[in-house]
C-alpha cells in the first residue's frame, strides 16, 4: 500500500534552515505529482509546494515563495523541502502528500523558535 514517511523536522531560530525529506513507497513513485502540505495549530492546511513528476515544474505558496525549494529523487523514491530563511509562522505540522490517491504522511513537527 501507499506509505509516505516524513523526516527532518526539528526546532530552529528564525532565520535558520531545515531540510525536511519523504520516503515513498508501494506505488511508482516517478509517475506522481508530489506536494507538500501544512497545519499549524488552529488553522487549516495549506498547500505549501508541488512537483511534477520528472521534477521539472514546481509551484509554491506565495507565503514560501524565494525562501523553500521543493525537489525530488525519482532513483530514491524520495520528495525534500529545503526551507531557508525560516520564521516564526513557519511553525506547523508539515506533510507529504500525493494527490492521486490522497495519501498523506504521519508528519514532521517544524517549530521556529529563538
Amino acid at each position: 500500500q501507499v506509505q509516505l514517511v516524513e523526516s527532518g523536522g526539528g526546532l530552529v531560530q528564525p532565520g535558520g534552515s531545515l531540510r525536511l525529506s519523504c520516503a515513498a513507497s508501494g506505488f511508482t513513485f516517478s509517475l506522481a505529482f508530489m506536494s507538500w502540505y501544512r497545519q499549524a495549530p488552529g488553522k487549516e492546511r495549506e498547500l505549501v509546494a508541488g512537483i511534477s513528476r520528472a521534477g521539472s515544474s514546481t509551484n509554491y505558496a506565495d507565503s514560501v515563495k524565494g525562501r523553500f525549494t521543493i525537489s525530488r529523487d525519482n532513483s530514491r523514491n524520495a520528495v525534500y523541502l529545503q526551507m531557508n530563511r525560516l520564521k516564526p509562522e513557519d511553525t506547523a505540522m508539515y506533510y507529504c502528500y500525493r494527490p492521486a490517491t490522497g495519501s498523506w504522511g504521519q508528519g514532521t513537527q517544524v517549530t521556529v523558535s529563538s
